[in-house]
């Protein structure tokens, strides 16, 4: 039986888009050597690619990986979190869950470019709120809250733990509430 984070083809498609756009803002924080950077802003670009239906799941699912193994290279924390948001971004194809991953990364990453600077980070998570479409919003409230459900991403592991889970909580309430203004 298939995750309840998985939902459709088409779900997937549709929340891929802004899991890139995440991603795609902490791109200038990933600090690896370039064939890893490659291996990270690829990542980014499939990503966009399947949200557009130029590939498929399974194409995708294939290559989740990469970036995963591109982020272990990052010389700094917030290097690191930036390329993990990438892959994040990438295993949407596999789990829509993911693009809650994929925003949480990024405001981790800046979050920890910007220490003792929590505007950043709340001005990431807003920015992340404005930018989701109407259907994009839906296909977030389709999703289980953090937590409630142990068989993906947003089950009781790290995404469930410090700045990662209460990004994703907030997100969760803001776009369950439908109210995109942070304050």
């Amino acid at each position: 039986m298939a995750s309840i984070q998985t939902l459709s083809d088409a779900d997937r498609r549709t929340i891929a888009r802004w899991a890139a756009a995440c991603a795609e803002r902490v791109l200038p924080l990933v600090d690896v050597e370039p064939a890893a950077l490659d291996q990270v802003h690829d990542a980014v670009t499939r990503t966009r690619a399947y949200s557009a239906g130029e590939s498929t799941a399974a194409e995708k699912i294939a290559q989740r990986m990469i970036a995963v193994k591109a982020a272990s290279r990052a010389s700094t924390p917030a290097g690191a979190a930036a390329a993990r948001s990438a892959a994040q971004a990438s295993g949407v194809a596999h789990l829509a869950a993911h693009a809650l991953g994929a925003a949480a990364y990024a405001v981790k990453a800046v979050s920890l470019a910007h220490p003792g600077s929590p505007e950043a980070e709340q001005a990431e998570i807003r920015w992340q709120l404005e930018h989701l479409t109407a259907d994009e919003r839906a296909v977030l409230r389709r999703l289980p809250a953090l937590g409630a459900d142990s068989s993906g991403p947003l089950g009781p592991g790290l995404l469930a733990r410090g700045i990662l889970g209460d990004v994703i909580r907030r997100i969760q309430a803001e776009v369950g509430s439908g109210d995109a203004v942070v304050e």
